[in-house]
């Protein structure tokens, strides 16, 4: 696994590492969003699916647990598991379908811990003591690793 760590001055700057992230995603990937409550997980999230599919406020899933959206190349789901409280409750959500067919994007995935595939990205935001800087680590597998390289993330 390889760690890589990005500074971000702003949440501004959260919306663009979504928006670069994007064009890169295809079918079957799945991205873990961790960090605290207001850390960015659904700033990253809204500009991914901004840039996939025109959406430009798409709703945070935290109530509905999981939003859908049409991509042209795939099913883009969006799981907000801060609410879950049984971890095998994310099956009645679609999890598996999810899986199956599009690309995964979890928050708090550490609500369904070994429920989702090691070859997923891992992404924890965290917030300085400012309140505006955020730094992002990204735990990556070699193949994840070669992707965020070849696209100019990291």
């Amino acid at each position: 696994m390889t760690t890589f760590e990005i500074e971000l001055p702003d949440e501004a700057a959260t919306s663009a590492l979504g928006a670069r992230m994007a064009p890169m995603l295809r079918d079957g990937d799945i991205l873990r969003l961790s960090g605290d409550l207001g850390a960015g997980k659904t700033t990253f999230a809204r500009a991914i699916i901004a840039a996939l599919t025109d959406t430009k406020d798409a709703p945070s899933p935290t109530y509905m647990l999981v939003e859908t959206y049409d991509a042209d190349r795939f099913q883009l789901w969006h799981f907000d598991l801060y609410r879950l409280d049984d971890p095998r409750d994310v099956w009645e959500l679609g999890l598996e379908e999810a899986l199956d067919d599009g690309v995964v994007l979890v928050e708090w995935p550490e609500r369904i811990d070994g429920l989702l595939p090691e070859n997923s990205l891992g992404l924890r935001i965290e917030t300085a003591a400012n309140g505006k800087t955020r730094r992002v680590t990204l735990h990556a597998d070699a193949a994840w690793a070669t992707r965020l390289k070849k696209a100019g993330i990291v």
